[in-house]
């Protein structure tokens, strides 16, 4: 049976070994060397099933875990393969997972793997599968698209839904050769559009300085959404992007002021575009400081 590796991609230790079904817990302490204060001490519980090659990944802290860019959530558990990529908190601290095979046979040999390979990094990444939990005390916030896609079949996780949506004709409004506009499945106002880049970018995170141009052309998108809009002058709109969205993709939100929706259903909701959270695409707080 192989032998499963949490590593480091910063390398600030060594791979830390996870023996098949045992519980590890993990967070602030000697064992990550993470000092920051806002990830707690027992921040993930995960438990390795090296016969099936994927581990379980359960937040425990109320700071966001999560897994490819999309938050885990306190309480809930997610699936993690090989070629994903787990922050620890706060889109911070990252590890990717290693099965390594044992020669000797023994499953708690502890040769330690090499660092996982950068192509393994970047190969296809399936996307988590969320089981149903406890919702975090905490007042926290959720994306409006998150529940669009719950049962996609082609990009499996709801959180891949976004990869679904954009190729849907009845979905679109607009496209162009770099970007797509489409309807929120669920919005949260009287409009709600997403645009979002035909290039595959997962997260803001993954914004480099090469990208400019793209945003520049998200924002114009936008603004013409706007302004094509029947009811621009009598309604307030705003562009912008969520901090730490559930949904894979980069998505630019253009969303009028009225949240007059069905779909505006809790606070979750309305804190996600009325708070700090919802990161505006033009003035001084804005996506730009990703680059």
């Amino acid at each position: 049976m192989p032998i499963c590796w949490l590593i480091s991609e910063e390398g600030n230790h060594k791979p830390i070994q996870l023996p098949h079904l045992e519980t590890v817990v993990l967070g602030r302490g000697p064992e990550t060397t993470i000092k920051d204060k806002k990830c707690s001490r027992q921040q993930v519980e995960i438990k390795a099933e090296c016969n099936k090659g994927y581990i379980k990944v359960k937040q425990l802290g109320l700071n966001p875990t999560s897994i490819d860019s999309v938050v885990v959530g306190k309480g809930n558990e997610v699936k993690m393969k090989p070629g994903q990529q787990l922050h620890i908190v706060n889109q911070l601290y990252p590890y990717t997972v290693q099965f390594k095979e044992d020669p000797s046979g023994n499953h708690s040999g502890t040769k330690r793997p090499r660092e996982a390979v950068s192509a393994e990094r970047e190969s296809h990444r399936e996307a988590p599968s969320m089981k149903a939990a406890k919702q975090p005390e905490k007042v926290s916030v959720s994306v409006s698209h998150a529940e669009a896609t719950k049962n996609s079949e082609s990009f499996g996780h709801w959180s891949q839904g976004l990869k679904t949506s954009m190729q849907d004709p009845k979905m679109q409004v607009y496209k162009d050769d770099k970007v797509v506009v489409i309807k929120d499945k669920y919005p949260k106002a009287r409009y709600h559009w997403l645009v979002l880049p035909w290039q595959a970018i997962p997260s803001l995170k993954a914004l480099r300085d090469e990208h400019c141009d793209l945003l520049r052309h998200m924002q114009k998108v936008a603004d013409q959404m706007i302004e094509q809009c029947p009811h621009a002058t009598t309604l307030r709109f705003r562009t912008g992007y969520h901090a730490i969205p559930s949904m894979s993709h980069v998505h630019l939100h253009v969303i009028s002021q009225d949240f007059n929706s069905p779909c505006l259903k809790n606070k979750k909701h309305w804190n996600s575009f009325t708070t700090d959270y919802f990161i505006e695409s033009q003035g001084e707080r804005n996506v730009w400081v990703f680059l």
